[in-house]
């Protein structure tokens, strides 16, 4: 068998190089860009990814592959018969293979996207705590294990070790991360020994750490006389020094090494022929399958703790610029193309054929794909949402006080509890999911014993629970959220997962957010308290910017509802469409109680049916003027009190403004740029959507006003073809009351009307 591996590895190793080769010298563009590829960074991976493929893996394991190695999964993925020969010359082209892996692009099955350095790493690790909490709650599903392949780099990333050191992703003794120790990353060799550090982290983690750091010729070369200060001088030798023996051979190659080296160091190789000296010094474990192999089986055998296998391996194995320092996007010119197809046993005929399925290698190949075959899944079973909740708004109330109330009424709904799970970074209380939590408790894979005697927080802790809660860290808190909103296909069971975040933190896991979205993944998330009305915290703690993310981050709609029924309704629709799998939701939301009369009269002049239908599409009309409006007063949110006295104040100068509450600025602008592009691609003039025609009135001026950047409404101005005067907020806040900050920064009444007679007179 291992030779058969070895002669698949050779294959894969062509035909990642190839692809990148192919890409860059074969295709024209015509931009004169180019193409790229890593060719080195994926050498370095081959054996480490054959030994998984083609001998340790089952069908049920779920795989994170190196961004930099996209290659060599592909190469694999067309050796196993998942990806038609077409591809392998559409790498990074339109419509063909991605730069990265990519779960919703490539066309091969990526289990993980990859791309944004550390977030490959972590993804499998919350998948798994996401299957733990499904097999407490649904049944065990089928046996599998979750797998990360990651550059020794990768390892900088704070958010490595943020997931490392989460309690929610401990004893998870079905995840393996495999790093790929070629001790160089994309400007320079790694300077120091630092795997002994990084070891001992995993280990106060309480991960199951196995090193594979020699090969099977060292390993020899280590037992023979003099073999322990050979090994000893290898493993005290610092990185620079081991990268500088690369493209060095003979003579020279000895010298090099043994510059510094004790006597019985040049005693341990002295019988070695110059010729096989650089076979020998380079031997790493990480490119010895059989050795990789037994450290897989060695994990598999740990099964109440997560494991990382150091993997030593050399960046452009056995290319030309094995080990070089400036390898990284290194590419083979043709001539050196020519003699690796030549020493790979191929022919220009015969460069893209998949194996010899009489051969050993092709029996293997052929035997590893029905393996690996996953059967098709049974259709699972989905919450049925309502279109809204049973909970009853007061007088007055705040958008973030009825959010957790909405939920804690739905978790009363037998269609739609079992499949509600809520996550938060250490924020549960303050974000209003208390309630919901004394009903479900929170989730631990085992029962444990709650001492608390706080007679509001009846925390229950076990495996019934619903609730994950997470350290400080927001970049956990979307990994979770993604990993819980791809559960559907990731385990077999579509979930509801609602997270809440203080919303000036969602910068802080924006990172993981568009890595989650980029996913596809669908959840729920409620950024509160938001903006200058959180006004005594001041401007550390005042987002601005959050709802601009909102609205142009792709896969995700954005609302900011400032009434409660209207937040019932549209956070029951998103958990309607999560629940199809239809995207992720973001709702910004705040702690600011204002009066619910202003929405209940539009009810009752619009109807339940027509204000929901309009609320779910982005917008209505909170006050209706009566008559011909010379101005309209647009606004998102907590501002809309002051938005009202000010319309008040205009109608006592006799200046009729409508005012319109927009509930979704992301399905206005969604709606208006499918117009557009719609035209364009027509060539018809667009025709504006939705409720951009149907609740703004034509050819009157506008006001925006938000409780965020002034540019984050100011394009309705653009889009309606009127003049706008967009008020926001475009500095940091600082501590005072609501009425002080809203002064500040000009979204009390009187701004607002003087804004408004602004917008009249640039209408003329």
């Amino acid at each position: 068998m291992n030779e058969a591996l070895e002669e698949i590895q050779r294959r894969v190793l062509w035909l990642a190089v190839r692809m990148v080769d192919a890409a860059n010298r074969e295709r024209e563009t015509g931009d004169g860009v180019k193409v790229g590829g890593h060719q080195a960074s994926s050498a370095s991976l081959v054996s480490v990814l054959t030994a998984l493929y083609f001998a340790h893996l089952r069908a049920g394991d779920r795989v994170s592959v190196k961004p930099h190695a996209a290659p060599v999964f592909h190469a694999i993925s067309y050796l196993l018969g998942n990806l038609d020969r077409s591809y392998l010359t559409q790498l990074r082209a339109r419509g063909g293979l991605q730069a990265y892996p990519s779960r919703t692009k490539d066309p091969d099955g990526v289990d993980f996207s990859t791309g944004s350095v550390g977030l490959g790493a972590a993804a499998p690790l919350f998948a798994a705590a996401t299957r733990r909490y499904v097999d407490a709650h649904f049944g065990p599903r089928e046996d599998s294990r979750f797998v990360a392949v990651i550059g020794d780099a990768e390892l900088d990333e704070g958010s490595v070790w943020e997931a490392v050191a989460d309690p929610a992703t401990a004893g998870l003794g079905n995840v393996m991360w495999v790093v790929d120790l070629n001790r160089q990353s994309l400007d320079r060799v790694v300077p120091g020994i630092r795997v002994a550090q990084w070891a001992a982290q995993f280990a106060a983690a309480g991960w199951h750490v196995v090193e594979v750091k020699y090969g099977s010729r060292l390993r020899a070369a280590f037992a023979r006389e003099h073999g322990g200060a050979l090994r000893d001088w290898i493993d005290q030798m610092p990185n620079e020094h081991y990268q500088s023996l690369f493209g060095l051979d003979g003579e020279a190659l000895r010298k090099q090494f043994l510059d510094g080296a004790p006597a019985p160091v040049a005693a341990a190789i002295a019988g070695v022929p110059d010729a096989d000296l650089a076979a020998l010094l380079q031997d790493l474990g990480g490119h010895d399958v059989a050795a990789l192999l037994a450290a897989y089986a060695e994990c598999d055998a740990v099964t109440d703790r997560p494991s990382v296998v150091f993997a030593y391996t050399v960046k452009g194995w056995h290319l030309p610029a094995a080990g070089h320092p400036r390898n990284h996007s290194a590419l083979l010119s043709g001539e050196q193309v020519d003699v690796l197809r030549a020493a790979t046993g191929l022919t220009v005929d015969t460069e893209w054929d998949r194996l010899d399925p009489s051969s050993a290698a092709g029996a293997l190949a052929e035997a590893r794909r029905a393996a690996l075959t996953r059967p098709d899944a049974a259709a699972p079973q989905r919450a049925a949402v309502p279109q809204r909740s049973g909970v009853r708004v007061g007088a007055r109330a705040s958008t973030q006080e009825v959010f957790g109330r909405v939920l804690t009424d739905l978790a009363r709904d037998p269609a739609v509890a079992p499949y509600l799970v809520t996550t938060a970074p250490d924020v549960a209380t303050s974000t209003n999911l208390a309630g919901f939590i004394n009903r479900t408790g929170i989730f631990a894979p085992d029962p444990r014993t709650t001492w608390s005697t706080d007679p509001v927080l009846r925390w229950v802790e076990g495996p019934g629970g619903q609730h994950i809660e997470l350290g400080i860290s927001e970049m956990n808190l979307f990994m979770l959220l993604g990993q819980l909103g791809l559960a559907g296909d990731l385990s077999g069971q579509p979930l509801l997962p609602v997270g809440t975040v203080y919303d000036p933190f969602v910068c802080r896991g924006l990172d993981a957010f568009i890595y989650a979205a980029y996913s596809g993944a669908s959840f729920v998330v409620a950024g509160t308290p938001s903006g200058v009305t959180l006004a005594p915290e001041g401007g550390a703690h005042q987002s601005t910017l959050t709802a601009s993310i909102g609205l142009e981050l792709p896969g995700v709609t954005f609302a900011e509802p400032a009434y409660g029924t209207a937040l019932d309704w549209q956070l029951c629709a998103a958990l309607g469409a999560v629940a199809a799998g239809k995207g992720a939701f973001y709702f910004r939301l705040t702690t600011r109680p204002i009066d619910q009369a202003p929405f209940e009269a539009a009810r009752e002049r619009l109807g339940d049916a027509l204000l929901r239908r309009q609320v779910l599409a982005g917008a209505y009309r909170l006050r209706d003027a009566g008559e011909p409006a010379a101005v309209q007063l647009v606004a998102s949110g907590a501002v809309l009190p002051e938005v009202l006295a000010a319309a008040d104040e205009l109608a006592d100068e006799g200046v009729a403004a409508h005012v319109v509450d927009v509930t979704s600025l992301d399905r206005l602008y969604s709606d208006w740029q499918a117009a557009l592009r719609a035209g364009i691609r027509s060539a018809r003039v667009p025709a504006l959507p939705g409720a951009l025609r149907g609740v703004f009135a034509p050819g009157v001026p506008l006001v925006t006003v938000h409780d965020a950047a002034s540019h984050t409404m100011a394009w309705l101005g653009s889009a309606l073809g009127v003049p706008a005067v967009p008020l926001g907020v475009d500095g940091f806040g600082q501590s005072g009351s609501v009425a002080d900050l809203y002064a500040l920064h000009d979204l009390e009444p009187g701004a607002i009307v003087n804004a408004a007679l602004s917008a009249m007179a640039l209408h003329g």
